[in-house]
């Protein structure tokens, strides 16, 4: 699954704000803010989201509930109401329009993520929290993100050396020693790397062709490692770093 857009609406800009820049600390995508039933319905049918972050309290006639119903009766979206009141009278207006999480604010970075996560995988049946997202559309990304407990840390491909996977799990090992553990196929994985640099060696690993030490008829030396070379992927290999023969 790629990354998700979240569609703000809150009309205080400050915390608007904080908001996005706490979607943009855990890796998501954003649009908005909104500020009101207006520009909610426009950002919606413009943008896209994947799902709504919605401010019960807001500027105009029409409340984050007004916009809740609209997105029960025409959109097929998941919302979580962000408000500062939990009495019981709010409570109940918004119980009736059956928000996916409903989050009191002040609220943590970890509180939002698991809201979000657990709504939209409570919503769509299946949520993949360890897909990685390359930051930005721009596929000359010299990084990308990938999940690490509740943050999304940065990994730069110079510092991938290999990936190794077990199943739907793929460790990325890194030049530091470190290894990070995701959830993906190695196949899904390797979509989101630049395929001039990654090559496939093996059903089970994939090596960047700059830390390649050596070369022999069934292994590859990545960082100190001997790595299997797979029949079926020896040719492009050999290919891909100009060796003619071995």
């Amino acid at each position: 699954m790629s990354v998700l857009k979240i569609g703000v609406v809150e009309d205080e800009l400050i915390i608007a704000r904080t908001i996005l820049s706490t979607l943009d600390e855990l890796g998501y995508a954003h649009c908005g803010p909104a500020i009101n039933y207006t520009e909610a319905m426009e950002m919606l049918d413009k943008n896209k989201p994947d799902l709504l972050l919605l401010d019960i309290q807001l500027s105009g006639k029409k409340d984050g509930i007004d916009i809740a119903e609209k997105l029960n009766g025409s959109y097929h979206l998941p919302f979580i109401f962000l408000t500062a009141n939990s009495d019981g009278e709010t409570i109940d207006r918004a119980k009736k329009v059956k928000p996916h999480a409903y989050i009191v604010k002040p609220f943590t970075k970890e509180e939002l993520f698991a809201a979000i996560e657990i709504a939209f995988s409570n919503f769509t049946g299946s949520r993949d929290p360890a897909k990685p997202y390359r930051a930005g559309p721009d596929r000359e990304k010299e990084y990308m993100f990938v999940r690490d407990g509740y943050v999304f840390r940065k990994i730069s491909f110079s510092e991938l050396t290999y990936l190794e996977s077990d199943a739907n799990y793929v460790t990325l090992h890194l030049l530091s020693q470190k290894k990070i553990m995701v959830r993906s196929t190695l196949n899904d994985f390797i979509a989101q790397l630049d395929l001039r640099t990654f090559i496939r060696v093996h059903r089970s690993y994939s090596v960047n062709i700059h830390h390649i030490e050596d070369v022999s008829p069934t292994e590859v030396s990545v960082g100190g490692v001997r790595i299997p070379i797979g029949k079926s992927y020896r040719d492009d290999l050999l290919k891909a770093l100009g060796i003619s023969e071995i």
